[in-house]
């Protein structure tokens, strides 16, 4: 089992905007003064360039563009809704914001099959919605697909028992916890564990100050240092940065690099970043736009295609 690949379906926006539905339990999401039509036009530049960066290293991206009906305004955050494995397996999430359940798209698996991807099984878990479950897909779960392990941080949009029916269709242990961020002197549930948290190939990023329950924060750490990774913690502060919501990619030449946005980037200390340089190449493009009215950044804009080949 690999954990990287080098292959992405990522979603140009056509009405990205502040999503008001996603705002009750996002809090990275800030209102701006711009008009949506001037929003949507810087997101679909930072889109741009960030693709432009992935495929100047060698990443193979697919860009579907978003429809203009129905209006999807975080349709550019695809690996909520969608993930694909190694066996030929694509799973189907259940979301929590009513308006994002219309991006999930038949064509895009027509896509792929086209360009000689195999799909063998959909394993669909959105009717769970219609009972109030949700899980966000690679947003709420951390996949370590080489060592059978899915992180989650249960939230209102990762339901435990949801998260332990998905360990058990695909064969994942499951490691459960609560992730918690400060909002207003209050203690509040971190909406995705993506923000927080990124296993790579040999080492992993994790705010443990999130985790308020010492077992939890024990086994966590257990867990990845077991299967041999270096934990390289990183603070709530930067976690505001978006420095948890990276991912690790193979670029040419097998060359590994750790993917992230200029704002998450820049919020890494010197100590921080020579750790990470140990194992891969970083690269940064800014998408403070995304960030801002999305409330999500570069891990979230990236499904990872593990399908086989023809």
């Amino acid at each position: 089992m690999k954990q990287i690949t080098n292959t992405l379906v990522m979603v140009r926006p056509t009405s990205f905007r502040m999503n008001e539905q996603t705002a009750v339990n996002n809090y990275y999401q800030q209102n701006t003064a711009l008009l949506p039509a001037t929003i949507n036009k810087k997101a679909q530049q930072e889109f741009d360039n960030f693709v432009d960066k992935l495929r100047a290293v060698g990443v193979e991206v697919i860009v579907i563009n978003d429809t203009e009906v129905p209006s999807t305004p975080d349709a550019l955050f695809p690996n909520n809704w969608i993930s694909f494995h190694e066996n030929g397996d694509v799973a189907i999430y259940p979301m929590f914001a009513e308006n994002r359940r219309q991006e999930r798209r038949e064509d895009v698996l027509e896509t792929l099959e086209e360009k000689g991807f195999i799909i063998e099984n959909v394993i669909d878990y959105s009717e769970a919605e219609d009972e109030g479950y949700f899980l966000e897909g690679t947003g709420s779960m951390i996949l370590d697909r080489q060592n059978r392990k899915a992180y989650c941080a249960i939230s209102p949009r990762a339901d435990e028992e949801l998260f332990i029916e998905f360990c058990e269709d695909f064969e994942y242990t499951p490691v459960v916890f609560i992730a918690n961020q400060t909002v207003n002197g209050k203690r509040e549930p971190i909406y995705h564990t993506n923000v927080m948290m990124c296993v790579a190939e040999k080492f992993a990023i994790v705010c443990m100050d999130a985790i308020d329950d010492k077992k939890e924060k024990k086994n966590l750490l257990k867990h990845l240092k077991s299967d041999g990774k270096e934990v390289i913690t990183i603070s709530e502060k930067q976690v505001t940065q978006f420095a948890g919501n990276m991912l690790q990619l193979i670029g040419g030449e097998e060359k590994p690099y750790l993917v992230m946005s200029s704002s998450a980037f820049n919020s890494l200390n010197d100590n921080q970043r020579n750790t990470i340089n140990k194992y891969s190449k970083i690269i940064h493009s800014p998408l403070e736009t995304i960030e801002t009215c999305g409330g999500g950044s570069a891990r979230c804009m990236m499904a990872e295609v593990f399908l086989p080949k023809e």
